[in-house]
């Protein structure tokens, strides 16, 4: 069943300098349950494609539906949870405090948002830290309370932002084994935007490969990888086959008009 669909979506930004083609006649399905990742060169558009499915940018052509409604509507209705490059928690509170606060503008009881605290607290492999400040964590455990706060009202869809970009490769990797085995646990929908070929790969189901400005696609490439990926997979014959698809599918959008 598709929970997000995109009909010839293309969104153009005006400027002082004239008009910047972000997006062009993009199309695509995803499916619930899928882990979908956007790879793509700086500024080829993986990023707005993700904020127009979150209705923070409009697309100027095309349709776009999520859970069936619209952007708008899909975030009136706590449809996804989204998840920035940096992990945007406020200093002043603790973890616990910094997951509450979107529970607390929703209107949830104390009860109820201490239980689902809690519970993603756990999911992410936090529990215990609650009552730290963000300043008291690391950058990788930080980066786990941004998505325990993204999960904390249990939409169906999650929207990730190249979260991980700014960690270390050690530290990457262990977020990376920590995400499959929460999607794993959770079934949730995963939109991912990333930079790295080897974590797109080792993620996702379906890697979407975007062509530079104006942002198409040119590839969708499908995993034929097993749902559970120990990091060893990396070193199969398989993984490194469709690593070189996903090389092949950069090069080849460098080739468009």
């Amino acid at each position: 069943m598709s929970v997000i669909e995109a009909k010839g979506v293309s969104l153009t930004f005006q400027t002082a300098d004239g008009p910047v083609h972000a997006l062009k006649d993009v199309n695509l399905s995803i499916n619930k349950g899928d882990f979908v990742s956007f790879i793509g060169p700086s500024g080829c558009g993986k990023t707005t494609f993700l904020r127009t499915m979150a209705a923070l940018e409009r697309p100027t052509a095309g349709t776009l539906s999520v859970n069936g409604m619209t952007p708008d509507q899909a975030r009136k209705s706590r449809a996804y949870g989204y998840v920035f490059q940096a992990p945007g928690l406020y200093p002043w509170r603790t973890i616990a405090r910094n997951i509450s606060l979107p529970l607390e503008i929703m209107g949830f009881s104390k009860p109820d948002r201490e239980a689902r605290i809690a519970r993603v607290l756990e999911l992410v492999e936090l529990a215990g830290f609650g009552g730290k400040y963000p300043w008291q964590l690391s950058g990788g455990m930080q980066q786990r309370a941004s998505i325990a706060r993204a999960l904390a009202f249990d939409a169906e869809i999650l929207l990730m932002d190249e979260p991980f970009g700014a960690l270390d490769e050690i530290v990457r990797d262990r977020l990376n084994e920590a995400l499959l085995e929460l999607w794993a646990k959770t079934g949730k929908t995963i939109g991912f935007v990333t930079h790295s070929i080897p974590e797109a790969v080792y993620l996702s189901t379906r890697i979407v490969v975007m062509s530079p400005r104006p942002g198409r696609i040119s590839r969708v490439i499908e995993s034929t990888l097993p749902r559970e990926r120990p990091l060893e997979i990396r070193d199969t014959p398989e993984f490194i086959r469709i690593a070189h698809e996903v090389r092949e599918g950069l090069r080849e959008g460098h080739s468009y008009d």
